[in-house]
């Protein structure tokens, strides 16, 4: 079994150079490693000093780095994929261009780049994958499009794909429509056992997890704790937190010392706040990171762990409880804001909001039949309880 870890910060906060450390790191220590960007403004190429193409290249001995183009994936190499969504949505259209069409689905050019990752994965190639994922918002929306997408295909496909079957004859023979053929919808199904599989492959435990990336100053402070609560709400293993660009001890100047107070306190307010994960503190440096000889520079002062590229198991973000009443629903969302939660059951699936993110949680066959009883929110855990209606 591989390992996959998956980088995330706000922008500017130096993930690539930290993701590409634990990829020198990994690779001197004789792992099959891949770095993979999928961030459209890449800089792999320009940390390691390499031209970069679609394909991995060697940066040297069992280091290999890959920036994904999603737009080509989706193109070239998954174009029948593409084309089915194009026959599916387009019926009837004499628009051909498929790149057009299947925007339809907003983030669908980035799922491929998540495919791709997957496909390398079962390959057995690498022993550890490093992600270096575009900046917060972009990497939640890219790590649970796989979730939101399969959730609408599992609703909608079924009774599509009947009222297809049904249709087909009579489109053509009084409409003048032609329907997606047979081999189409096979290709969408096929894209729907990828998305199964890559939701059991970002949210497994004891090959993937996510590692946020930040810097001790405010606004980022903040929204790493907002990172932090939505990777839980969408049920992913967090487990290591990274401060970046901490002024070293002898730095001496006035500009210096006020800036050296200000990083003390959102240094102890990250540790405080994320006392329960491994906390690695990176200084910051004169001259850019780049290179082999500078990214080894980081790893001699700051990733010196022999387990840092180990499993670490957290407690799962979601637990369904047999109670006296009935069955409740656990949810761990830290530093979440109670004024900002709404919560409502739609048919089996029970929907969360919060700030400007909503996750639908299907629920288990033995909840069938159950309906939301009440609901509270303390130390950091949203409880759901339901009752057997009747």
């Amino acid at each position: 079994m591989g390992r996959i870890i998956v980088f995330t910060g706000k922008g500017g906060v130096g993930k690539s150079s930290v993701a590409a450390s634990h990829a020198v790191k990994a690779a001197h220590e004789g792992i099959r490693t891949l770095i993979v960007s999928t961030d459209m403004a890449h800089n792999l190429g320009d940390i390691f000093m390499i031209h970069m193409g679609n394909e991995p290249v060697s940066v040297f001995e069992n280091l290999d780095a890959l920036e994904i183009d999603p737009d080509f994936e989706m193109n070239k190499r998954y174009a029948n994929i593409l084309a089915a969504f194009d026959a599916v949505m387009n019926t009837g259209s004499d628009n051909n261009d498929e790149a057009e069409n299947i925007v339809a689905f907003p983030g669908i050019e980035e799922l491929f780049a998540l495919i791709r990752i997957n496909d390398i994965y079962e390959s057995g190639q690498y022993d550890l994958i490093i992600v270096d994922c575009a900046p917060t918002g972009e990497t939640l929306a890219l790590l649970k499009y796989p979730e939101v997408m399969s959730w609408y295909m599992e609703k909608m496909f079924p009774i599509g794909k009947k009222a297809l079957r049904l249709l087909r004859p009579v489109s053509k023979a009084i409409f003048k429509l032609e329907l997606p053929d047979q081999e189409a919808v096979n290709d969408i199904e096929k894209l729907y056992m990828m998305l199964i599989n890559l939701q059991k492959l970002l949210k497994n435990r004891e090959v993937t997890s996510i590692r946020i990336v930040t810097i001790p100053e405010k606004m980022v402070v903040d929204e790493s704790k907002r990172n932090y609560m939505y990777m839980n709400l969408y049920n992913f293993n967090v487990d290591a937190v990274y401060i970046n660009r901490l002024l070293p001890e002898d730095a001496a100047n006035e500009f210096f010392s006020v800036w050296k107070t200000t990083q003390a306190k959102y240094t102890k307010e990250l540790e405080y706040a994320f006392s329960h994960l491994p906390v690695y503190k990176i200084k910051w440096y004169e001259t850019d990171i780049n290179g082999v000889a500078g990214l080894q520079r980081v790893i001699d002062d700051s990733l010196d762990d022999k387990d840092i590229f180990s499993v670490r198991i957290s407690e799962e973000n979601e637990v369904y409880e047999k109670t006296a009443d009935g069955y409740s629903l656990s949810v761990k969302m830290p530093f979440a804001d109670k004024k900002e939660f709404d919560l409502y059951q739609s048919c089996t699936d029970v929907i969360i909001k919060t700030g400007s993110f909503k996750r639908s949680i299907p629920l288990p066959q033995t909840l069938t039949g159950c309906t939301i009883s009440g609901a509270k929110f303390e130390n950091s855990v949203l409880k759901v309880s339901f009752i057997k209606e009747g």
